[in-house]
C-alpha cells in the first residue's frame, strides 16, 4: 500500500466519523500529540479507546518504527476500525483488541510499553491509568486527551449541564491528582482540547 492508499484511507475515515457522529481527535491535537510523539520516539504504544482506528492510523503512519495496540469496547466500531486498518496498509504495524478496557485481562498485552496514550471514556480516566500504568516502561509517558472536554472543564460545576457533572468531576480530579502524583512529571497543554503529558519518572 503507498501513501496515496493512507492518505485515501484518512480522509474516508474523517467523512465517516463526520457522517456517523464518532468522536476522532481534532486536527490541532493530533499535530500536537504526534509532535510529542515524535520527539519521544516509543517503539510501543498501548491506546485505550480505538473508535474507529484514527489515532492508532496516524501514530503508525508518524512513527514508522513503532508498533501499536489498540482496545475498543464498541462493537461496530470495533468493525470499522479493523476495517480501517487493513484499508490503510498498517495490519502490521496495529494490533486491535475488542474489549472493555476496564475488564480486560492485561496478560494478553505486552509489556514496558513506551507510551500509553488514554482517549476512551472521559469519567474513567483515573481507572484507566490506574490499571494500565503497569504496563508503562520506567521513563514512558502517559497521554491524555480532552482534558478540557470542550471547555467545560474550565467552568465552575454549577454552569456545567447536570448530566455531564460526573464526568466532569471525575476528569478534573484525575487532573489534580497526576500534577500532584510523586512518581509522574506531568503538564497539561491546551492545543485541540487539551492533551496532558505525564513522564513516569
Amino acid at each position: 500500500m503507498g501513501a496515496e492508499q493512507l492518505e485515501q484511507t484518512i480522509a474516508d475515515m474523517k467523512h465517516y466519523a463526520d457522517a456517523h457522529h464518532v468522536p476522532i481527535m481534532e486536527d490541532e491535537g493530533m499535530e500536537q500529540l504526534l509532535a510529542l510523539l515524535t520527539g519521544q520516539q516509543p517503539e510501543k504504544i498501548l491506546e485505550i479507546g480505538s473508535a474507529i482506528g484514527f489515532s492508532a492510523i496516524k501514530m503508525a503512519q508518524s512513527l514508522p518504527d513503532c508498533h501499536i495496540d489498540t482496545i475498543e469496547r464498541d462493537g461496530q466500531r470495533y468493525e470499522k476500525a479493523v476495517q480501517f486498518i487493513g484499508q490503510s496498509g498498517l495490519s502490521d504495524k496495529i494490533r486491535i483488541f475488542q474489549g472493555d478496557a476496564l475488564e480486560m485481562d492485561i496478560s494478553s498485552l505486552d509489556k514496558d510499553y513506551d507510551a500509553i496514550f488514554i482517549d476512551a471514556a472521559k469519567g474513567q480516566y483515573e481507572r484507566f491509568f490506574e490499571k494500565y500504568e503497569v504496563l508503562l516502561a520506567n521513563g514512558g509517558v502517559v497521554y491524555c486527551d480532552n482534558m478540557h472536554m470542550h471547555g467545560l472543564a474550565e467552568l465552575p460545576m454549577a454552569d456545567v449541564p447536570k448530566r455531564k457533572r460526573t464526568m466532569i468531576r471525575n476528569l478534573k480530579k484525575f487532573r489534580d491528582h497526576m500534577m500532584e502524583h510523586p512518581a509522574y512529571d506531568t503538564q497539561l497543554l491546551n492545543q485541540g482540547d487539551g492533551i496532558m503529558v505525564c513522564r513516569k519518572k
